[in-house]
């Protein structure tokens, strides 16, 4: 764990839920990164917790991730380029690395206009644990449709 961190003052609860974010491979939601430092620093409150994690996401040290699951933002320790396969059933989502060709980046910006500073990718599907679940028989859902003031890049 580095103690540079933009200017950012580790205090020590700050460093606590940074020990929490970078020992976690479940992409806790903010509630769960709570209940686990106040394992290390009894007494923290919620709100300490919160604006923390905040000011992580805001300097660097920490992604907030929308899993599209319809729950609570999750957060990642891990802030090294990386996508993500999210399980349709459970929500388990685990870091993976997919990177796109160069010459795909580069033509989707040229094609939209963006200017693509980054990119993560979220496959999703069933894990092997819902999978072999005779309960979870069904095909995973379908991505949501873009909108319609959203132009769609397709190769």
């Amino acid at each position: 764990m580095t103690s540079e961190l933009h200017d950012l003052r580790l205090t020590p609860q700050r460093r606590a839920v940074l020990q929490v974010l970078h020992e976690a491979d479940d992409h806790p939601t903010a509630a769960d990164v709570f209940e686990r430092v106040r394992r290390l620093v009894p007494g923290i409150g919620a709100a300490t917790v919160y604006r923390t994690l905040a000011l992580l996401v805001d300097s660097g040290q920490a992604l907030e991730l929308s899993l599209g699951d319809g729950d609570s933002a999750r957060y990642d320790g891990n802030v090294s380029r990386h996508d993500h396969l999210v399980c349709v059933d459970c929500g388990t989502a685990i870091d993976v690395s997919s990177p796109l060709p160069r010459r795909a980046v580069d033509e989707l910006a040229a094609t939209t206009g963006f200017t693509i500073t980054s990119y993560d990718v979220q496959f999703r599907g069933r894990c092997a644990r819902c999978a072999a679940d005779p309960r979870h028989g069904q095909e995973p859902t379908a991505p949501p449709t873009p909108r319609k003031e959203h132009q769609s890049w397709r190769r």
